[in-house]
């Protein structure tokens, strides 16, 4: 069986900095990525998340059937 403690999905510091780069034309300060860091979470709704996830894999097995 899988590692349970597996990490299925992560975001990184680089993708943090895309983003402040590409939508506000400047790196953060490290300030500003830790309070990022805390508030990121708060924002992805990780149940959800997998539950669409789910479904979406369980009904496109049940179409190819």
């Amino acid at each position: 069986m899988e590692n349970r403690d597996e990490s299925v999905y992560s975001l990184n510091i680089e993708d943090i900095q895309t983003v402040a780069t590409e939508e506000f034309s400047r790196e953060l300060t490290e300030d500003e990525i830790d309070k990022v860091r805390d508030l990121v979470g708060e924002y992805i709704n990780w149940y959800e998340a997998i539950f669409h996830s789910i479904r979406e894999i369980t009904d496109l097995r049940l179409e190819s059937k």
